[in-house]
């Protein structure tokens, strides 16, 4: 991988656990519980994101 690869990768990785945290924190506010599901559905795809990303640096 170069190392522009490398950094795409990164900016990746930070981004979706940065919107990983976003829905977590989003999720915890929400008192409508299909809303409240459909963010934590949001949640598990980009924790899922970040896990593909992830195991492309091993």
């Amino acid at each position: 991988m170069t190392s522009k690869e490398l950094l795409y990768v990164e900016d990746a990785l930070s981004h979706a656990k940065y919107f990983e945290t976003l829905c977590r924190e989003t999720a915890s506010q929400i008192s409508d519980p299909e809303l409240k599901n459909y963010v934590e559905q949001m949640t598990q795809k980009h924790t899922a994101c970040y896990a593909k990303f992830y195991s492309l640096l091993g």
